[in-house]
């Protein structure tokens, strides 16, 4: 069951990686445009952000408990 729990959790963490490259291209694209929609590229930055926040979520839900 563990086992299956931790697979789960590195396949989130797949999924939510190649979304966070996926947004960073189409960032990249927007920002190059000189007639770039401002109000979208801060939507999809503040999405990269939370994307991001939820991948460090999953990895320390992987890194085992050390107690010192």
């Amino acid at each position: 069951m563990i086992d299956e729990n931790i697979e789960e959790i590195r396949r989130q963490l797949a999924d939510l990686l190649s979304e966070h490259r996926d947004l960073d291209d189409v960032i990249n694209r927007i920002a190059a445009d000189p007639l770039q929609d401002q109000l979208q590229l801060q939507r999809l930055k503040k999405r990269k952000l939370a994307l991001k926040d939820q991948i460090s979520t999953l990895e320390n839900q992987l890194i085992p408990d050390i107690i010192a």
